[in-house]
């Protein structure tokens, strides 16, 4: 239509999903999102929904794009499971090392913060979180851990890759995030011998 202002959707909401993942959801206000965005308030509710929605969009788009990765690294799982979980690992500590985007991660942010999220967006973080478990527990269960192992390292791996984040928030350097993921790449070894011996 002549006259209305066009906008790209696609940045519109990277520039949103920043504005969450630099402030967190409760210190992202609509005024804020209008600045990111260039939209006003109006064309925000119209366009986007309302701060509820835009960020539950926001969240699954961070999830999409940062999941397509850890699915791509994780897919030598079944022949390499250690050189799989490295890969996995690598993804987030290259999103860390980036310089454009914010430290740390949206959904661990996300997860940090659910005491003050309405359920729906509480929800929302929970099932994000849970979806990188399960992802590493197919990733496991492929490179042929025993049941309970692929669960004890699902839920491992998954919390010690949302540490690296917080870790990487508070000013850990990239050879100390290295350590740590060099501690689980350890463990798992020697579960993938036992395992294998057993």
């Amino acid at each position: 239509m002549a006259g209305k202002k066009q906008f790209d959707m696609d940045t519109t909401l990277d520039a949103a999903m920043i504005q969450f993942w630099r402030a967190g959801y409760a210190d992202t206000s609509v005024d804020d999102l209008s600045r990111v965005t260039g939209l006003n308030r109006s064309s925000i509710y119209s366009s986007l929904g309302a701060k509820d929605t835009l960020f539950l969009r926001c969240l699954d788009r961070y999830a999409a794009r940062y999941g397509e990765k850890y699915d791509a690294a994780l897919s030598c799982a079944a022949s390499e499971p250690l050189a799989a979980v490295r890969a996995f690992f690598d993804v987030t500590l290259e999103r860390i090392a980036d310089p454009e985007l914010p430290d740390g991660c949206l959904i661990a942010q996300s997860a940090m913060a659910i005491p003050v999220l309405s359920p729906a967006v509480a929800a929302h973080a929970k099932e994000a979180l849970d979806f990188q478990r399960l992802r590493l527990r197919a990733a496991l269960k492929a490179g042929r851990l025993t049941d309970g192992d692929a669960d004890a390292f699902a839920v491992h791996t998954a919390a010690v890759n949302q540490s690296l984040a917080v870790m990487s928030r508070a000013g850990a350097s990239p050879a100390q995030l290295l350590a740590i993921v060099g501690v689980t790449v350890d463990a798992l070894s020697q579960t993938l011998r036992a395992d294998r011996h057993a």
